[in-house]
């Protein structure tokens, strides 16, 4: 901090003595030494709180930063809702011949359901299956000449 040698300090030492005299020099010396460890020590403690607050500023700011950006947490959770979205049937984009087919499996669950209580769980299953079958389908060919 200040520039000050062993000449400065012999200077120093000199004229303190001169002014003070012998006797008293050491308990001056001694007083001046508390003082100045204790000016040393505030000056530390005032160098540690300013160090402290801006350390809180900063963490302050990271804090605000993190707070204004989407968490991974909720990164997460966004990312299994759409998964649960997607793997329900509703979430699929249903075609015309699809909607149809769908009609058709309607109506002819409501037809079971119309029907006697006393049917065969084979009729039923007849019912509901209502795709058209072909003879390719059956393992039967046309042969053409």
């Amino acid at each position: 901090m200040f520039d000050v040698g062993f000449w400065e300090l012999s200077i120093i030492g000199i004229v303190a003595l001169l002014v003070i005299g012998p006797e008293r020099l050491p308990g001056v010396a001694r007083t001046a030494g508390l003082w100045f460890g204790k000016i040393r020590g505030f000056v530390g403690s005032v160098k540690a709180d300013i160090d402290k607050e801006l350390r809180a500023d900063e963490l302050k700011r990271i804090l605000e930063k993190q707070n204004n950006s989407i968490g991974l947490h909720d990164i997460i959770e966004e990312t299994e809702e759409t998964l649960k979205e997607i793997q329900q049937p509703e979430y699929l984009v249903k075609s015309p011949d699809n909607a149809r087919f769908e009609a058709q499996q309607k109506a002819a669950a409501e037809a079971t359901q119309g029907s006697t209580e006393g049917d065969s769980p084979q009729a039923d299953s007849a019912a509901v299956e209502t795709k058209p079958t072909t003879k390719q389908d059956h393992g039967e060919t046309s042969k053409k000449d």
